[in-house]
């Protein structure tokens, strides 16, 4: 009999010893919430877990959920190196070792005769983790130097993967995929739900309400389904803040981000015919404002894609944490279209309607020109 992927995991959970979770490197707060969730349930049942994301940068929204601190943006070590040294004949009567020139140096003082290099063997331990999550990513390209750098790990360690895009590739051993559902925090409510409901607290039930209220745009997307109003519901039982999530997600606009908003209205431009609405922002709008790139999280959703005209949002600005020549391109889609496929040669991350990706040695008005001009082709075709 065969077992469902429910059981599989629970099954997973129970065998492994270290788990980690990890996500796209432009994450959405449904990912971030999802990721928490998870953490916090699997800690509930005294499991070590670590989340970790690349290049990962905590927005203010999510600070307000348990655990949100502990999400580390690079890997504290995968394996151990270790040295065999065969002393049976000689003994130790001195161990030491020092740092030289980005170099160790491990000495070793035998208590009679010497020690050589047929002596001397050396072996990798198993990696760190040996169950890992993926949540809301569509393949792993997009977990960015997390997969790039680390191939044999995700190749020799079970993923569980848990998404609800259509793009998402399967990459998993097992893929937990539900297109029905409004968010990524959807599907895992019902997974936690089935392993241990009993382990669902309050703090679990509040980040994946957080998700579902995220991605659904406070349930105003078109994406709403009867059974996710009723999953809300459910949390809001279990102990979900509803009041602590609408004040982080929507009544924390500080002066600065309210300033960049309006520079962001004031270049907008559109493109009636075809749906197509852009902006620009340089890095003096970023100065002025003072306000940071986390600002823009919400911009597009916020105030271009309320717009029933607004098919494709388009966002540009250049990238404040370096002084390369970096442009920041951001699109999103309401129309049929994989973005992701049509846009290839810029190695876009994200899902079909939701990329984004960097185009350097190019100035700003450059970059808009041309983005613009492949929206426009991609749209007519």
């Amino acid at each position: 009999m065969s077992f469902t992927n429910t059981q599989q995991i629970k099954q997973l959970i129970s065998d492994k010893k270290q788990i980690l979770i990890t996500f796209s490197r432009d994450a959405s707060i449904d990912s971030i919430s999802s990721a928490l969730a998870l953490l916090l349930f699997l800690e509930k049942q005294s499991k070590p877990v670590d989340i970790v994301c690349d290049n990962f940068s905590l927005p203010n929204q999510c600070k307000f959920l348990k655990q949100s601190d502990q999400i580390k943006n690079n890997f504290d070590y995968l394996q151990k190196f270790i040295i065999s040294i065969d002393v049976e004949k000689t003994g130790v009567q001195e161990l030491s070792y020092d740092m030289k020139n980005e170099k160790l140096r491990i000495f070793i003082t035998p208590k009679q005769g010497y020690l050589n290099q047929d002596n001397i063997k050396t072996a990798q331990s198993d990696f760190r983790y040996d169950l890992i999550f993926v949540v809301g990513t569509p393949d792993l390209e997009s977990l960015g130097s997390i997969y790039d750098n680390n191939t044999d790990l995700f190749y020799k360690t079970p993923i569980i993967n848990i998404d609800n895009q259509s793009g998402n590739e399967h990459f998993g051993q097992i893929n937990c995929i539900d297109l029905t559902c409004s968010s990524t925090t959807e599907i895992l409510f019902d997974l936690l739900k089935n392993i241990g409901e009993e382990y669902i607290d309050e703090n679990i039930a509040t980040a994946l309400l957080t998700g579902i209220i995220s991605e659904t745009k406070s349930f105003k997307a078109e994406n709403i389904k009867p059974f996710t109003l009723n999953t809300a519901s459910k949390l809001i039982d279990m102990g979900a803040n509803r009041e602590k999530i609408i004040n982080n997600l929507y009544r924390n606009r500080t002066i600065p981000m309210l300033k960049l908003w309006g520079n962001t209205l004031t270049h907008m431009q559109s493109n009636k015919n075809i749906g197509l609405v852009w902006s620009t922002i340089t890095k003096d709008d970023f100065t002025r404002s003072n306000a940071k790139e986390d600002d823009l999280r919400d911009i597009i959703d916020e105030l271009i894609s309320t717009s029933p005209e607004a098919k494709i949002t388009l966002l540009i600005h250049e990238h404040t944490n370096s002084n390369e020549n970096k442009i920041h391109v951001i699109i999103n889609s309401k129309k049929n279209i994989d973005l992701k496929q049509l846009l290839t040669k810029y190695k876009p991350t994200g899902s079909k309607d939701k990329i984004s990706f960097f185009v350097e040695n190019k100035t700003l008005k450059e970059v808009e020109e041309e983005i613009v001009e492949e929206l426009i082709k991609i749209i007519k075709e």
